[in-house]
């Protein structure tokens, strides 16, 4: 899956793009809402990842203007704010919010999952996230 990672500078833009290729995305990253924009157009990413900070601060009908920014599937994420701390739904377009410092590889890929799922004819991430059944319900013989 192709991601988009922006934030406010440039540090943060390439940290992002390093933690989320690390899951096993494609990533490239862009500064700032324009710079985004720009960076879409090159690259055109089936996701965005974009820190909450600069979702919550600025108006984005840059974005929702945007002919192919306005069809990506948006997930906000955060190193400092903590969910509980955030109103993603306040945001227009948000399709989740993952908070870094805890961040599992299998909770990230089931958010973006769900969040790029429209976009797809079935959930993008199904083979790569093992299930486990809990040893309690597991009722297969050894």
């Amino acid at each position: 899956m192709r991601a988009l990672c922006v934030s406010r500078h440039q540090y943060l833009g390439d940290h992002l793009a390093r933690f989320f290729q690390k899951f096993g995305l494609e990533t490239s990253y862009a500064v700032g809402l324009e710079g985004a924009i720009a960076v879409a157009r090159q690259v055109e990413p089936q996701i965005v990842l974009c820190d909450y900070d600069l979702l919550a601060t600025l108006p984005l009908d840059v974005w929702e203007r945007d002919a192919l920014l306005s069809r990506t599937p948006v997930v906000a994420v955060s190193m400092t704010r903590r969910p509980e701390e955030t109103h993603v739904l306040d945001v227009n377009g948000i399709g989740g919010f993952l908070y870094l410092p805890t961040l599992r590889r299998e909770d990230a890929l089931v958010v973006l999952g769900a969040a790029a799922a429209p976009r797809y004819a079935r959930y993008p991430y199904a083979d790569a996230l093992e299930w486990r059944r809990p040893a309690a319900l597991d009722t297969r013989p050894d």
